[in-house]
């Protein structure tokens, strides 16, 4: 008979709902991992682990992993294991432990849908990425925080103990092809000199109009340098948060234009991190629940920059 907890067994009821694991989205897949796992509990460590053992999964941890590796799933004598890194943050067990089931469900696709063809590496550690994200950021209560919060990244971050930039690159999931929008981080290198290093955005494929067309190297992308004169530069000058409410795109006429919010991570009182946060004015009450707490040093007008 069956273990209806065992991994196996739930990728074969995935297959039998939806059919080929490449027609399921990692959303569906973290839907109904949840559903049959977790129910309403809370994806704790504890939690977790719980659910490891009933995927049929050891869990063991180690604290002699290269830096950058957070853990990694191994057979052992025909069953699967996950090891963790000793000593990692909560959040990071969290996000370690989904990922490695996620990898290891994408070994038994094969053995359950014939036709299947694996992922490849690289693509397999982004699925899993973004499985293990949307297990612990399900989208529906998600999208329902971000508006709730104005879109602040740091208090969601905060609110689901998770970082800045898996909860950056989360919004932009969420919201994808619902609203015009473009956020990015910018954090200092070991010179102390700030570049973006995570960014994200969306278009609005509702309606044409509400979009801006036309702007290539407008947002920065990963790496850019912050500009001088710019709101991410007042932001880290200053310690404060700082709002644009006004920036004009058109060298003639009135222009619709940018609304744009940049917000530190302080840290003993310095930044250690930026949030910027970008939307087309008429959208301005998106984020009001934000500029009402952090209450953003007011910047009347910018033309063609951020």
């Amino acid at each position: 008979m069956k273990n209806p907890s065992d991994l196996r067994y739930f990728c074969y009821c995935l297959i039998r709902k939806y059919g080929s694991p490449e027609s399921i989205s990692e959303e569906q897949k973290a839907k109904e991992f949840r559903h049959y796992y977790l129910r309403d509990l809370p994806p704790t460590v504890k939690a977790l682990r719980i659910v490891a053992s009933c995927c049929g999964c050891n869990l063991d941890s180690s604290d002699k992993m290269p830096k950058n590796m957070r853990g990694f799933n191994h057979v052992v004598n025909g069953k699967s294991n996950i090891v963790i890194k000793d000593g990692d943050t909560l959040s990071g067990m969290q996000n370690t432990i989904l990922h490695e089931i996620r990898e290891i469900m994408e070994g038994i696709f094969p053995s359950v849908y014939r036709n299947y063809k694996p992922l490849k590496t690289t693509a397999k550690h982004y699925a899993a990425n973004k499985f293990a994200t949307a297990v612990l950021l399900p989208e529906e209560s998600f999208t329902k925080k971000v508006y709730e919060t104005g879109f602040d990244v740091i208090e969601l971050a905060n609110h689901y103990s998770k970082s800045c930039s898996q909860v950056l690159l989360r919004i932009g999931e969420v919201l994808q092809g619902k609203l015009f929008f473009y956020t990015s981080m910018y954090e200092p290198d070991t010179d102390n000199n700030w570049r973006v290093t995570y960014w994200t955005g969306s278009s609005n494929d509702d309606d044409y109009e509400a979009n801006v067309y036309g702007l290539d190297g407008f947002f920065p992308r990963k790496n850019r340098a912050v500009a001088a004169g710019s709101l991410v530069e007042m932001t880290i000058k200053a310690g404060k948060s700082h709002m644009v409410e006004h920036i004009t795109l058109l060298n003639e006429g009135e222009d619709e234009g940018l609304i744009a919010i940049s917000n530190p991570v302080l840290i003993q009182n310095q930044p250690t991190k930026v949030i910027l946060m970008v939307l087309l004015s008429h959208n301005r009450e998106l984020i009001s629940p934000q500029v009402e707490k952090v209450e953003p040093v007011i910047v009347e007008r910018f033309h063609q920059h951020l």
